[in-house]
């Protein structure tokens, strides 16, 4: 039943639990060697993200969604690619204990240790396109949002690969922004809607490596997305 549900069902019917199984589902029909590798990711991105939330639910969650919507709905089997997926937001959020660095590292020497880690123990492709999805550390003096879409854009330009991941995330964010507080939503809303003619955009691109039955799903994931932006916002 777990592989008929929508993610966000089983996040709401039976939470952190549910999406491990449902990711030990899909990794059933992955070689041993490859399975071992996202299992260790999985156990890394557990260890990272073990305090960490999202408003109602274990942030684990999200990086779940993340990567079985990569795997089922995508068809993606890269492995470089769905480990960087499970640890997309590891060093954004965690360089310094990535890299067994002090705490008041600067952002800047632990997120290229930190990335310098995941080369290490992964493989130096796996390192960039979690480089690709990670945010810089942004001017204080500019509009944070609108620093994120300029970085998304160039980043996501450079690296047909790191799109699969962003659009995952952005889906997760976008399509489920129903599934979280209004405060969060609003802000959500206000942050994503202005990417989604970008991302459009970047998806229909021919070295896009996805399927076009993909892209089409994709595409009408930013439509619903969209839609549910302009209910929170215009409303």
């Amino acid at each position: 039943m777990l592989l008929s549900m929508p993610l966000h069902a089983i996040t709401e019917v039976y939470g952190e639990a549910g999406l491990r199984q449902r990711f030990g589902l899909e990794l059933e029909t992955f070689p041993d060697g490859e399975r071992e590798q996202l299992t260790e990711a999985l156990e890394l991105a557990t260890t990272l993200h073990a305090a960490d939330r999202r408003v109602r639910e274990p942030y684990l969650n999200h990086l779940l969604r993340v990567a079985i919507r990569i795997i089922r709905y995508y068809a993606v089997r890269d492995v470089d690619v769905l480990v960087a997926a499970l640890l997309h937001d590891a060093v954004e959020d965690h360089p310094a204990e990535l890299a067994g660095l002090p705490p008041d590292t600067s952002y800047e020497k632990a997120t290229e240790a930190a990335l310098g880690v995941l080369a290490n123990r992964f493989n130096p492709r796996v390192s960039d396109l979690v480089r690709s999805v990670t945010n810089p550390e942004y001017d204080p003096r500019r509009d944070r949002h609108e620093q994120y879409r300029e970085h998304v854009a160039d980043s996501l330009d450079r690296s047909p690969w790191a799109r699969v991941i962003k659009i995952s995330d952005f889906t997760d964010n976008g399509v489920g922004v129903i599934h979280t507080t209004l405060d969060k939503a609003h802000r959500s809303a206000t942050k994503y809607r202005p990417l989604v003619p970008k991302l459009r955009e970047l998806i229909g691109r021919p070295d896009t490596p996805l399927s076009t039955q993909a892209k089409e799903h994709i595409l009408d994931q930013l439509d619903l997305a969209e839609e549910r932006f302009a209910a929170i916002l215009d409303e």
